[in-house]
This record gives structure tokens, C-alpha cells and sequence, in this order.
């Protein structure tokens, strides 16, 4: 873990940097793809997700060394063959799991949040799942156990190949000759996000586009239709916590509601969007009929709730990186708890940019864990413990109370829009 949280540190801070370069760009050539709230929810879900996989909440089903034991015939010799075909089976695999998250109901609720932008750029793709917390993925790995590729090229290459998928989100870059035929390319990938009706579960690949080619779930991007971004079911909410289980709330309320005991059961493997037919008269839920006619989510709030928003963003992202750099200085209960403290600042900003009451919860949990945080043996900050614990409390206090303040002043608009209404 502690190489994961150094590669990071690396990582982070260039995908910010390109985010800013495509953001210019597209302002200089008056193409912009950009609004704040959606790219502060895009970095804030990456965040997330960062503090997620470095504190480990998955639950493996399955490990690899475990399956790799138990199958293996060969074991390939180390060299440049065993990275590469170590490379393409990671991605052959990572094509059926994104196939599996498409088009299975409860597999897709660890997939949407990277969909549910409404717009394309580079910040979307740090659109990435909290809710994916049961390991699976050795099955998909089995022919990498059959060839005895080692857990620690795995272990490199998995990385690697996720941060490769990067690049392609963006509308600045058209169609790439040959390379449409070997590689997943921006405009294949505008497609996959596309929720046209011509555009929706195709270009599955990751890194290779041969997967989509081979088993027929390849579609070019068409010039005379313009792709629509977003899910069909739209999130309506900034707050990427909330997103990361709508579709799973969706599915157990459906579960609960059904009179059908086979219904309850066989709900979660069906395909995507399949409700029980006793529950969607008495419960429909709204869903894009028109992309070209339906209106992006948005919410209007004032400059200071504006200002807030981007500094509280701020913040957090500085105490990640401070979590990230003084990864090994903490306890598992110190990164624990630290890690909670910025999942509830993500929840407690990105509610208020949707005007939503529980910002206010959020951060009285927050400060409450962040208080107590102080009277707990060994769960302070490693250096400049003094200093560090009046800033911090000072910190507290002030954000609970701008958000207090901002929370109540939101209410107030919204009184008067519901009362002009």
C-alpha cells in the first residue's frame, strides 16, 4: 500500500495538471466542456476513491496468488514476454468486467458514478467507484494464472493500466487514422459515454480496441450523431458519495417493494435497468426520453457559497496529500479515521453545491470526529503536534460555521423559490 500511496503522489498532481491544460484549451479555442460544480464533483469522486483503495475496503471474494496456486501449467520466465502478456490479459479481463458492469444490475452500481457526468473531459474520468467493496477480479485473471504471471507484475501493471485510460476522455482530439483499429481512442471512447441510443453499451475496451472488434460491441463515432453524455437515469447531485449507491438504493427499495419472492432474488443479476413489473407503475422513475431535448442538471447558488466550495476542495485535497506523504507515519486507526474525516468534507461541500440540507450534516459530523480525534492516544499528526492540533480545531469551528451560516442562507432561497412558485 505504502507503493500505491507514493505512485499517487505522482499521479495525482499530473492528472490536475492536464485537467487545467484541457480546461484552458478549451476556453482559448471557445470550446469549453467545463462548468465548476461538475468538475469539482469529477475531482472530489476521485478523491474518494484514492482514499478508498488506500485504506483497503474491499472484501476479496478470491485472491490471485490463491487461484494462480491452484491452475497454474507454466510459469512464464521474466522478461519482456511476461510483461506483455501479463499487459494484454490485464486488459482482456478488464474488457469483461467493464461488459459485466453494463449489463448486470448490480455490477453496474459500481460503474455509474464514472458515468454520470453529463459532460466529457478530462476531470470525468476521475469519476472512479467507492462502492466496488468485494474483490472479484482473480476470476477474470485466470489466464494469467494459467501462464504463472507473479502477484507483483500484477501489482505494477494494474496501476498502469488505469492510469493509461486516462488520456482518451476529451473532445479536443478527433479520430486517429490506424490507430482507431489497435487502441481505444478519444472518439471511441466519446461513444462509450454517449447515452444516444445508437452510442449506449458499445466500445467496452480499455487500453485495446481489438476486444470490442472480436465480440461485436464496437460502434465509430458517428458525425451525424452528436453524443449526449451522461446516464439515462440522471444522478441530479454533485455529492459522489450519494452517487456511488443511488442505483444500489434503487435496487434494494425495488427489492423491498416487490410482492414477488423470486423478484427480491433475481433483481440484482438481471440486466441493467430491469425493475420488477408490480413495482414500476406504483413507483416510476424518471428517464431521458429525448437526449437532445433534455437539460443538463444544474443548481444556482452565490459567489460565496461558490468561494467555500473551492476552498473546502482545497483543504481536503492538501490533507490527502498530507495523508498520502505521511502514509506510514500513522497507524491503521489514525488512517482510518483521517480517511472518514475527508469522506465527510467531500460529503459536506459537494451537498452544498447541490443546496441539499445534508451539508450541515456532514460537517457536524466531521467536527465532531475531528475534536475527538485529539483525545484519542496516537492518532495526531507525527509532526508539529502543538501547532498543528490549534489549526485544525481552529479550522473546524470556522468551516462549521461558514457552512451553518451558507446552509441557512440556502434554505432561505429556497423558501423563496418554492413561496415564488
Amino acid at each position: 500500500m505504502e507503493y500505491y500511496a507514493q505512485a499517487l503522489l505522482i499521479a495525482i498532481p499530473a492528472f490536475f495538471v492536464l485537467v487545467a491544460i484541457e480546461l484552458l484549451y478549451g476556453y482559448r479555442v471557445k470550446k469549453m466542456n467545463y462548468n465548476l460544480f461538475d468538475t469539482l464533483s469529477s475531482l472530489s469522486s476521485g478523491m474518494t476513491n484514492v482514499i478508498k483503495d488506500s485504506l483497503g475496503l474491499a472484501f476479496v471474494l478470491i485472491s490471485y496468488p490463491f487461484v494462480k496456486e491452484q491452475i497454474m501449467l507454466v510459469e512464464l520466465e521474466s522478461g519482456p514476454l511476461l510483461w506483455i502478456a501479463a499487459f494484454v490479459i490485464i486488459d482482456f479481463a478488464g474488457y469483461w468486467n467493464h461488459r459485466l458492469s453494463h449489463h448486470v444490475n448490480i455490477f453496474w452500481n459500481q460503474h455509474l458514478i464514472h458515468h454520470s457526468s453529463e459532460e466529457f473531459n478530462l476531470a470525468c474520468a476521475l469519476r472512479q467507484s467507492i462502492s466496488n467493496v468485494i474483490g472479484y477480479g482473480a476470476v477474470l485473471l485466470i489466464p494469467a494464472a494459467l501462464l504463472g504471471v507473479p502477484q507483483s507484475v500484477i501489482n505494477v501493471l494494474g496501476p498502469l493500466h488505469l492510469f493509461g485510460q486516462f488520456w482518451y476522455h476529451t473532445q479536443h482530439i478527433g479520430k486517429l487514422g490506424w490507430l482507431e483499429y489497435v487502441f481505444v481512442t478519444p472518439s471511441q471512447h466519446r461513444v462509450h459515454h454517449a447515452i444516444n441510443e445508437e452510442y449506449i453499451d458499445k466500445n467496452l475496451g480499455q487500453i485495446f480496441s481489438v476486444w470490442d472488434r472480436i465480440f461485436g460491441t464496437f460502434q465509430e463515432e458517428l458525425d451525424e450523431v452528436p453524443p449526449r453524455y451522461g446516464v439515462l437515469k440522471p444522478a441530479k447531485t454533485w455529492n459522489p458519495i450519494l452517487i456511488n449507491f443511488q442505483h444500489f438504493w434503487g435496487l434494494l427499495t425495488d427489492a423491498w417493494r416487490t410482492k414477488s419472492i423470486w423478484d427480491k432474488l433475481r433483481i440484482w443479476f438481471m440486466p441493467t435497468g430491469w425493475r420488477p413489473a408490480d413495482v414500476i407503475p406504483k413507483y416510476p422513475r424518471e428517464i431521458i426520453s429525448d437526449v437532445y431535448k433534455y437539460r443538463k442538471y444544474k443548481t444556482e447558488v452565490s459567489n460565496h457559497v461558490k468561494y467555500l466550495v473551492i476552498g473546502q476542495f482545497a483543504i481536503n485535497t492538501v490533507l490527502l496529500f498530507l495523508l498520502l506523504a505521511n502514509w506510514t507515519s500513522f497507524n491503521s486507526s489514525a488512517q482510518f479515521i483521517i480517511g472518514v474525516l475527508l469522506f465527510l468534507g467531500i460529503g459536506s461541500y459537494s451537498s452544498l453545491m447541490d443546496k441539499n440540507p445534508l451539508a450541515l450534516i456532514f460537517e457536524s459530523l466531521r467536527l465532531i470526529l475531528g475534536i475527538s480525534l485529539f483525545f484519542i492516544d496516537g492518532l495526531v499528526w507525527p509532526v508539529f503536534m502543538n501547532s498543528v492540533t490549534m489549526v485544525w480545531l481552529i479550522y473546524l469551528l470556522i468551516s462549521w460555521g461558514l457552512t451553518f451560516y451558507n446552509f441557512q442562507d440556502l434554505l432561505k432561497s429556497n423558501s423563496s423559490l418554492t413561496s415564488s412558485t
